[in-house]
């Protein structure tokens, strides 16, 4: 996978009902101004700190992001090599660290959290106890290879020392809410279950911060920046295993208040070879309605879809699921049909390309 650009754009909507899954400092939702009204926000950290929650779950490849890798690191000699005391794992951390130009505090952490993968803590620690002499180049090979899958979707930065920089290869968008919202409030009060019956008034009391939206969800991922990442196999993988848990993962915030969780009322998934394309510009006019919001939300994402495709290339696949006479795409019956049919897409294109050259 070297030439064509391969860009794989999921586009979601999903009805939340009241909900506050994604605070302010305030502990109100979070709100954005788009189209001259306020709307619903979900901040993209938000869904993809559930997305790498999702992953654990499914068992997919999963790092650990972190100040105390140097522990990690320390632990993981230990198992490789029994006999090692404590102090010697410590100073063997100190010559990995020093070679890979990360410093350590007073309390042995790095200065921000690094987002380091199980393959790469191992295979640290055998290159470790394998070399009296650590080389700097490949202390940084074993830190830049055997990425995890959030690793080489979501990318690293180290500060510290920027060659162990690794680039994102998907882009999550804030979501926004097709719709305007106005903010609502609940009042609360709990009373205390040994006081006695006569007693008035309540034990505690509050208010909780809540609304309920229809958003736009938007994320996208460079099937070949994920290919360098990992390899052309894994990263068709990898992005099947990002699609299914982005569709399905959502936000834990006041969960157990609100009980909020929903599943996509739409999606529509765009393997395209020029460029992603993020289609909430179908919103900057807010849908309007009160018979609810999904059905219009989708003739304007469709619709806006459309319009699109007087700029760019004809995708390689536009499948849909969630609306039977959808005009834009193949329709798909169900998500694990929606994953076989961009699966395929995406190995055909892989296989055009190694033919090509």
């Amino acid at each position: 996978m070297t030439n064509q650009n391969l860009y794989v754009d999921v586009n979601v909507l999903q009805t939340v009902p009241s909900s506050n899954i994604n605070r302010d400092d305030t502990g109100a939702p979070k709100t954005a101004l788009y189209g001259g009204v306020t709307r619903a926000r979900v901040s993209s950290q938000s869904w993809k700190h559930a997305v790498r929650e999702a992953f654990r779950d499914d068992n997919v490849s999963v790092g650990t992001r972190t100040k105390d890798a140097a522990k990690l690191l320390a632990d993981k000699l230990q198992a490789l090599d029994v006999t090692m005391t404590p102090e010697a794992a410590e100073a063997k951390v100190d010559e990995i660290f020093k070679a890979a130009s990360i410093k350590l505090n007073k309390e042995r952490e790095t200065g921000a959290l690094l987002l380091i993968s199980q393959g790469q803590i191992t295979k640290l620690a055998q290159y470790a106890l394998d070399n009296s002499e650590l080389d700097k180049k490949e202390v940084k090979k074993v830190l830049k290879g055997d990425q995890s899958l959030d690793l080489a979707l979501f990318g690293r930065m180290v500060a510290d020392n920027p060659e162990l920089n690794v680039d994102a290869s998907a882009q999550v968008a804030h979501a926004v809410s097709t719709h305007e919202v106005v903010p609502e409030y609940d009042y609360f009060t709990a009373l205390d279950d040994e006081q006695p019956d006569d007693t008035t008034g309540a034990a505690m009391l509050g208010t909780i911060n809540f609304n309920s939206a229809t958003l736009y969800r938007y994320a996208n991922v460079n099937v070949n920046e994920l290919s360098h990442n990992l390899n052309a196999t894994d990263a068709i993988h990898g992005t099947t295993d990002f699609i299914r848990d982005f569709l399905l993962a959502m936000p834990t915030g006041k969960q157990n208040t609100f009980a909020n969780k929903t599943l996509p009322s739409y999606v529509m998934v765009t393997i395209r070879p020029d460029t992603p394309v993020n289609l909430v510009s179908a919103f900057e006019k807010p849908v309007s309605s009160n018979k609810g919001y999904v059905q219009p939300s989708i003739e304007r994402l469709e619709g806006e879809y459309a319009v699109t495709q007087q700029f760019v290339e004809k995708p390689l696949l536009n499948v849909v699921l969630g609306k039977a006479d959808s005009q834009v795409g193949e329709q798909a019956a169900n998500l694990s049909e929606l994953l076989e049919k961009v699966t395929a897409a995406l190995s055909e294109a892989v296989q055009d390309e190694n033919t090509d050259d």
